[in-house]
């Protein structure tokens, strides 16, 4: 396990967080997954944090599965980008299977500090308890 995935792992523990599952993946970068959810308007989103041996932590949400259709294409797109322009933290787009995706990146070294990616959660939480209808009303039109 890498050093930051080794701090963060014992940071859940120092602080009795049992929400994550840890998977470590076999690649060079050493990359360990923390895989849990949020829940916000009754539903449960896929949450994952990403601890490799680059400068970067990633967190990354997913708000919703196959969100892109023809008929909402173009709000959706509009929506997105307006987000992302507004919302200096969260970058949100689609991936190649249509799903709508939040990712926070941050730049962390060694020295990683629990609480730095623990804190963001709250960012993530309240923005996502602001917007969440937001979106998935864009989604579910047509």
């Amino acid at each position: 396990m890498n050093k930051k995935a080794e701090k963060f792992k014992n940071y859940l523990a120092e602080k009795e967080i049992k929400v994550f599952e840890i998977d470590e993946l076999d690649d060079q970068q050493q990359t360990v997954v923390f895989r849990s959810s949020i829940t916000t308007e009754g539903q449960q989103l896929p949450t994952i944090v990403v601890l490799d041996e680059s400068i970067f932590a990633m967190v990354r949400v997913q708000i919703s599965t196959k969100a892109l259709t023809d008929s909402n294409q173009l709000d959706l797109l509009k929506l997105i980008n307006e987000e992302s322009a507004s919302y200096k933290p969260f970058k949100v787009y689609l991936n190649d299977a249509g799903d709508l995706i939040l990712d926070v990146c941050l730049i962390v070294d060694e020295e990683l500090k629990g609480d730095t990616i623990y804190t963001m959660f709250s960012f993530i939480i309240d923005y996502l308890d602001k917007n969440y209808r937001k979106f998935m009303k864009c989604v579910w039109q047509g």
